[in-house]
């Protein structure tokens, strides 16, 4: 049994499929307080505070403790979430007929162990379609995800080609999670 300190159901539903039985708590970290130079160095700092503040929060001693990060970026911008339409209309123009890189890192400690893993998963989508992508800003459905869309959602019907886990791109790379515990 691990401890996920992380409130999204999708990293939930990914450590159910793989078998692996936890418990979903976290305490909040203020993301907008980072100042990171990459992407990558973006997503380490956030798990790396979110980790600190769950560690503090909760310790491993009685589960092993699990949080993780994830962001999009495509064209060297960071894509976070989208506060509205327009903004989450002009991320996904930014992906459209592009390579969008989802990078997700994970700090997982026990007591006899601590794995820090960043890892990426490449998408190269086709030109999104216009309407379909109104329609898909119409629905809301973009609000709380980082890029403004979901893979499993709105833009597999665009993948070209994939590079990496779906897992990392998901959330949390559940292959090399198993590996380790």
């Amino acid at each position: 049994m691990i401890r996920l300190a992380s409130s999204s159901l999708t990293r939930a539903k990914l450590l159910q499929s793989a078998n692996i039985d936890f418990i979903q708590e976290s305490v909040d970290f203020d993301e907008d307080s980072i100042f990171a130079s990459t992407p990558k160095n973006f997503v380490y700092q956030a798990t790396l505070g979110k980790y600190e503040a769950n560690l503090r929060a909760f310790g491993y001693k009685d589960y092993p403790l699990l949080v993780a990060d994830t962001v999009v970026t495509a064209h060297n911008q960071i894509l976070r979430k989208a506060k509205d339409e327009d903004e989450a209309r002009e991320i996904l123009m930014t992906q459209s007929a592009s390579v969008t890189s989802i990078i997700t890192c994970m700090i997982y400690q026990s007591p006899k162990m601590k794995l820090i893993d960043i890892s990426s998963t490449d998408y190269v989508f086709e030109e999104f379609d216009l309407d379909d992508l109104n329609r898909f800003i119409d629905s809301g459905e973009w609000r709380g995800k980082a890029g403004a869309c979901m893979v499993e959602g709105f833009c597999k019907k665009y993948i070209k080609e994939v590079r990496g886990n779906e897992s990392t791109a998901m959330g949390l790379n559940t292959e090399l999670l198993k590996r380790f515990i």
